[in-house]
């Protein structure tokens, strides 16, 4: 998860620690909430698979008299996130990583968002279900409050459910058409060539 917000933001340009972190708490601030002690085992891990590098910054940058690691996204590190990117299973439905993966949507082709928010809507809507059904089966052992928290819950999953079902039908409208159907299209609509026809004589163009 921290791996894909840490190399989707250097994607955009180089960034020193204290900088990155506080783009994560500003793209990831209403999910999650990062802190040095995370941050720099991940930054460490990338640099040691070559996916970042990690060099001081000039004499411009320092402050106080220490300078600042900067972190720059490699080749390598391109590739890691273009395959991070393009996974749209099922960790990528859950609680935790979906909000990770919305926030870089932008980055993501389109047939993946669709796949994720088809998923993240097909679980939501599992746990709907079981939602109601825990609430018919417990009614008279709750009391009011309990019963408020529980439809409390229920009514946020039935709102997501139905903002998730307006991102897939924009999704689905803005998504080119297939090169199959582009194909039958331009066989329906083009003219009938003309030509000799079987005992040699012209034919005319169909009007």
């Amino acid at each position: 998860m921290l791996e894909l917000a840490v190399l989707a933001l250097l994607s955009e340009c180089p960034m020193h620690g204290y900088e990155l972190r506080k783009r994560l708490n500003t793209v990831l601030g209403t999910f999650h909430r990062f802190s040095y002690g995370s941050l720099y085992p991940c930054l460490r891990k990338l640099q040691a698979e070559s996916y970042v590098t990690a060099d001081d910054s000039t004499a411009a940058g320092r402050l106080g008299g220490r300078s600042r690691v900067v972190y720059t996204l490699t080749a390598e590190g391109k590739e890691r996130l273009a395959e991070l990117l393009g996974e749209g299973g099922p960790s990528s439905w859950e609680d935790e990583m979906f909000g990770v993966r919305f926030a870089f949507f932008g980055k993501t082709d389109a047939d993946v968002r669709l796949r994720i928010l088809e998923g993240r809507r097909g679980r939501l809507e599992e746990r709907r279900e079981k939602v109601r059904a825990a609430l018919t089966r417990t009614l008279e052992r709750f009391d009011t409050y309990t019963l408020e928290l529980q439809r409390h819950g229920l009514e946020s999953v039935e709102r997501e459910v139905r903002w998730l079902t307006e991102l897939i039908e924009t999704e689905r409208a803005q998504s080119p058409p297939t090169k199959l159907s582009t194909e039958l299209s331009t066989d329906s609509t083009s003219p009938t060539p003309s030509g000799p026809g079987e005992n040699g004589d012209e034919v005319p163009p169909a009007r």
